[in-house]
């Protein structure tokens, strides 16, 4: 299966199945020294976990990481990095049912178009499942980013039809609510909501925005490798993202310049901005500015309300979908989205140290 890796430089390749034996994650070219262990992983694995509360599927995953290669003494080597998460609580009967059906908003008629094959067993490599290498990895970025003075943080800006206006934002609350809206009386509306549909058997979506703070000026490409298109391109990749935007985003097109421009200024002998309706992206490289990119996650689609579809021999049929699942994924994503996050950003401040001559220079006369 081709399109399994990610990054030029700083590279995660993700392996394994939903209900396979374990899923993982291959990653290489992270520099050599860099302080890293399994429990610094499994704090971004823990916010992914699954079986967290009413609005998390049931499924009982500890979810715990090891690091087969590529770190020694706590330090990483500068050789590939394998990661492994057992898949411990996997359930193939809740499948058998409907192994021969296209199951609606899911992979399935796709792959098997493709493939002429399917692992019907939760989806295979188009499950959730999937995301635990590239949050293991990501992990990693992350941790290399924090060497460079970069921030990733992402929250809930809606859960389904409750949003959170500028106004309203609370990062503190985020932390205290389970669908990490930074707005207590917006996280009490969405509970409201989302135990409606569950009720009902039904799925909500949502949204999440990421901030990225720290990243200096320069990094991207002016053409087609621009820093927001690469982000967009990694967070979309994100088997339930439907659509991206970075800054003003789609409302960038009801302004006026005069109103969609940053203007320049010069604070504490820095050059800087007086807005970021860039989201701090311009020309496809970093402004300097707090990157803001917001993601738009679909509803869950494995859902127990009735929908019609059809068999692969054609046949029309009624389908219920049961076992465990999440009646909304925006809360347990928000790390993936970190993760994607911090894979290009670490990959493009890596490229970056060849965009002069100068600098080149400056680091070989160090041997």
């Amino acid at each position: 299966m081709a399109g399994s890796h990610y990054g030029r430089i700083f590279k995660v390749a993700t392996w394994g199945e939903s209900h396979g034996v374990a899923v993982g994650a291959v990653v290489d070219g992270c520099p050599a020294g860099l302080n890293i262990d399994e429990e610094k992983i499994q704090d971004w694995l823990d916010r992914r976990r699954p079986g967290q509360g009413k609005y998390s599927t049931a499924r009982n995953e500890a979810d715990k990481v090891r690091i087969l290669s590529g770190v020694f003494e706590g330090k990483t080597e500068g050789t590939p990095i394998s990661l492994l998460v057992e898949n411990s609580d996997a359930r193939h009967k809740d499948y058998d049912k409907i192994k021969d059906i296209y199951r609606p908003g899911h992979a399935d008629f796709g792959f098997d178009m493709k493939y002429g094959f399917r692992d019907y067993r939760g989806g295979g490599r188009s499950s959730g499942r999937e995301t635990i290498g590239r949050v293991a990895a990501g992990a990693i970025a992350g941790e290399f980013l924090k060497e460079l003075g970069i921030g990733i943080y992402a929250f809930s800006r809606a859960i389904g039809p409750v949003a959170i206006e500028d106004g309203e934002i609370d990062l503190e609350e985020a932390r205290d609510n389970p669908f990490r809206l930074p707005n207590k009386e917006k996280a009490s509306m969405a509970s409201d909501f989302a135990d409606r549909m569950i009720e009902e058997g039904d799925s909500i979506g949502g949204i999440a925005e990421c901030r990225i703070s720290g990243v200096p000026a320069g990094i991207g490409e002016p053409v087609f490798d621009k820093l927001d298109a690469m982000l967009s391109a990694g967070i979309m990749s994100i088997g339930a993202v439907k659509g991206v935007e970075i800054g003003e985003g789609f409302n960038a097109a009801a302004l006026r310049g005069s109103e969609n421009n940053d203007p320049f200024r010069t604070e504490g002998g820095r050059i800087g901005k007086g807005s970021n309706h860039s989201g701090g992206i311009l020309g496809g490289m970093s402004d300097g500015g707090e990157i803001v990119i917001r993601a738009a996650f679909k509803p869950t689609p494995s859902i127990r309300k009735r929908q019609k579809s059809v068999m692969r021999d054609g046949e029309e049929v009624d389908i219920s979908i049961e076992g465990r699942h999440d009646p909304l994924i925006v809360p347990r994503a928000l790390v993936v989205v970190e993760a994607m996050a911090a894979l290009t950003i670490a990959d493009f401040m890596l490229i970056n140290m060849s965009a002069r001559l100068n600098r080149i220079k400056d680091f070989y006369r160090e041997f």
